[in-house]
């Protein structure tokens, strides 16, 4: 759940947001939310992935990598799974093997069905 870890280490207002954001996707028909600025579809290697991006203090950029799973066993709807989370100063980049690694967590989310959900 390195997702989740993630998120409860970030200051109180980017949690807050990141949450707010996250329950509105979930709550919205698959593939209908507009993303309201925090909500967007990641692409490259990344496609399939989206990402919930907030800025926080000191210019540091934080996001939330997240998946709609739509073959889960035992789900009737789409499961909004959060995968990962990262942060970054200010005009700069994350590194092409900081996206493998989470592609890698999905990957590893992704080979269990049942899904292993905590």
């Amino acid at each position: 759940m390195p997702g989740r870890d993630y998120l409860k280490t970030l200051p109180t207002k980017v949690r807050a947001t990141m949450v707010a954001c996250l329950m509105a996707v979930a709550e919205a028909p698959p593939k209908r939310f507009a993303g309201g600025g925090y909500w967007e579809a990641m692409h490259g290697e990344m496609t399939g992935w989206f990402e919930v991006r907030v800025d926080g203090k000191d210019r540091m950029h934080h996001r939330l990598f997240c998946r709609l799973d739509y073959e889960a066993k035992g789900h009737d709807k789409p499961l909004l799974v959060v995968i990962a989370g990262m942060s970054k100063p200010f005009r700069t980049r994350f590194a092409t093997s900081d996206y493998a690694s989470v592609r890698e967590l999905g990957e590893e989310y992704y080979a269990q069905n049942p899904r292993s959900i905590g």
